[in-house]
C-alpha cells in the first residue's frame, strides 16, 4: 500500500501519527501548519499531499507545533501499507498511501490506530419484529447495497428501536446509530433523517459484510466496537457491551428473518474462530 525501503516502526502511543509525519515532511516549504488529505474509495481509506483521482477527499490541517496529532486514519487497528510517490498529471509531485498507476514505493510502514472503542448494548430491545418501521427504506437500502434486509433491519432495531432521533451516551445518532466520523465516511449530512441514516448504515455494513465475508456474527460485532476491536481480538470483542449487543442482534436478525418468510441461516449465526 527496488531495494528494501525504510520502514516506520509501530507508533503505538501516538496513532497515525507515522504516516502523517512523512505526508508532513514531504511537503515543501517552512510553515507551521500543512495540509493532508484524507481519501476514500470503494470501502478504503488513504492519506495524501493532494486530492486523489476517483476518491472522496477531505482537507485535514495539521500544526506541525502540535503536542498529538490527529488520528486521520480511523479505527483500523494494527495494520501494514506503503507511501508512494507519484507524479500527478499536472506536475506535481504526490505522496500517498494509495497505489495510483505509475507510482513508485517511498517507504513501508506500520501504525497502530487508536482503540476508541464506541461498544454499547444498543437502545433497543429483543421483542417481536416490526416490519411496518421505515419498511421502503430498508427494502430500498438492502437492494441497493445487496446486503439481507432481515439483517439490516435487525440492526436498527437493536440500535435504536427504530427512533429516528436515538442518541446513545457515546454519541451515536440517528436509526442507525452512526457515529459522526461514519456519518461523514457515507455522506449522510443529517443523521436524524430516517433515510440517510438508513441509507449510510447500510453502505458501512455492506463493507463490513464484505471485510468478514459475511459473517454476520463479526460484523455485527465490528458495528459496535469497532473494527480495530475485531482485529485486535481476531474475533468478537470480550466487552460486556458487545457481547450482549451481537446476542441481541443475533436473536433479532433470526426473528426478522422468520418474519420476513425467510429460510433459518444454515448454520446459526455464530461467531467466527
Amino acid at each position: 500500500m527496488p531495494p528494501p525501503l525504510p520502514t516506520i516502526a509501530p507508533m503505538h502511543r501516538r496513532p497515525a501519527v507515522a504516516i502523517a509525519c512523512v505526508l508532513v515532511l514531504a511537503l515543501p516549504g517552512e510553515v507551521q501548519a500543512r495540509t493532508v488529505y484524507r481519501c476514500v474509495q470503494g470501502g478504503t481509506v488513504s492519506l495524501s499531499t493532494a486530492p486523489e483521482p476517483g476518491s472522496k477527499c477531505e482537507a485535514k490541517t495539521i500544526d506541525d507545533n502540535a503536542a498529538m496529532l490527529p488520528n486521520l486514519w480511523g479505527d483500523l487497528g494494527v495494520f501494514s501499507g506503503t507511501l508512494y510517490e507519484w507524479h500527478a498529471p499536472d506536475g506535481r509531485v504526490v505522496y500517498t498511501t494509495r497505489r495510483m498507476p505509475g507510482a513508485m514505493q517511498y517507504l513501508k510502514f506500520t501504525v497502530e490506530t487508536p482503540k476508541a472503542s464506541t461498544a454499547h448494548v444498543g437502545l433497543g430491545k429483543v421483542g417481536a419484529p416490526r416490519l411496518d418501521a421505515h419498511a421502503k427504506e430498508f427494502r430500498a437500502a438492502a437492494k441497493a447495497n445487496r446486503i439481507d434486509d432481515a439483517f439490516l433491519r435487525a440492526i436498527a432495531h437493536a440500535e435504536s428501536g427504530f427512533d429516528p432521533k436515538a442518541v446513545s451516551p457515546k454519541g451515536a445518532q440517528g436509526v442507525m446509530q452512526l457515529m459522526p466520523d461514519v456519518q461523514r465516511e457515507y455522506g449522510v449530512a443529517d443523521p436524524f433523517a430516517s433515510k440517510q441514516s438508513i441509507d449510510g448504515g447500510a453502505k458501512f455494513l455492506r463493507v463490513l459484510l464484505r471485510r468478514y465475508k459475511g459473517d454476520f456474527i463479526l460484523a455485527a460485532a465490528a458495528y459496535n466496537a469497532g473494527m480495530g476491536a475485531v482485529a485486535k481480538f481476531g474475533g468478537v470483542p470480550p466487552y460486556a457491551e458487545t457481547l450482549a449487543y451481537v446476542e441481541k442482534v443475533r436473536a433479532l436478525h433470526a426473528r426478522y428473518r422468520s418474519a420476513m418468510g425467510l429460510k433459518p441461516l444454515d448454520p446459526p449465526l455464530r461467531a467466527a474462530q
